[in-house]
């Protein structure tokens, strides 16, 4: 299907920005980013959940356009860490840090955890906000644990360090292919997808 209606995806991220055009994929939407229409629209994320947080990104952008926009919000919950780093994911460990100082921190802080005790999932929340439209929230979740030490080049975040329940590799060691047959954010687009196909077209 040709892509012939835009969808404007709220992040920087370059990576989300390659796994959604990958996800959604044949809904008719060509997804455009904030930077590619020249705008900067970054709403303080004060949300207590993902879903929050992802209806404050989503909402925003569509106020900001006119369009259709799709916000995501997503992260990793540590069971030995109290479900850190969570909805500060992102930020975790302050401003300073990128993503490998953000895992690397998580891997300092799980020193001496067992294996058993390491489990931990991805969770991740999508919001679609159109005009005229009530704005809609699904979620994915992919349970696991944080591997020993890092490995893998692919993905992004903290992908190096989370093992999916019943895989040997690290999230950064799968194929693009492998990582969107399991991942959180694969299986939130399996939910947000009749969402977008469902928008009328004068949208």
């Amino acid at each position: 299907m040709k892509e012939n209606r835009r969808l404007v995806l709220a992040t920087g991220n370059t990576g989300k920005v390659r796994e959604y055009r990958r996800l959604l994929a044949g809904t008719g939407f060509g997804i455009v980013t904030p930077a590619e229409l020249g705008l900067d629209v970054r709403p303080e994320e004060t949300g207590a959940t993902f879903a929050d947080n992802a209806v404050i990104k989503a909402e925003a952008l569509a106020e900001a356009t006119g369009m259709p926009s799709l916000a995501d919000d997503s992260g990793l919950e540590v069971d030995a860490l109290g479900g850190q780093p969570g909805v500060e994911s992102a930020r975790y460990g302050g401003a300073g840090l990128d993503d490998i100082g953000r895992f690397l921190l998580v891997l300092r802080r799980l020193a001496g955890v067992p294996e058993e005790r390491r489990t931990a999932r991805f969770r991740c929340a999508i919001a679609l906000a159109a005009p005229r439209r009530e704005t809609v929230v699904v979620e994915g979740t992919v349970e696991g644990r944080i591997a020993l030490e890092a490995r893998g080049e692919g993905g992004f975040g903290y992908d190096p360090v989370f093992l999916p329940e019943g895989r040997r590799r690290t999230m950064a060691e799968l194929s693009p292919g492998e990582k969107d047959a399991l991942s959180h954010r694969a299986r939130a687009a399996v939910r947000i997808r009749p969402e977008l196909e469902r928008l009328p077209e004068n949208i």
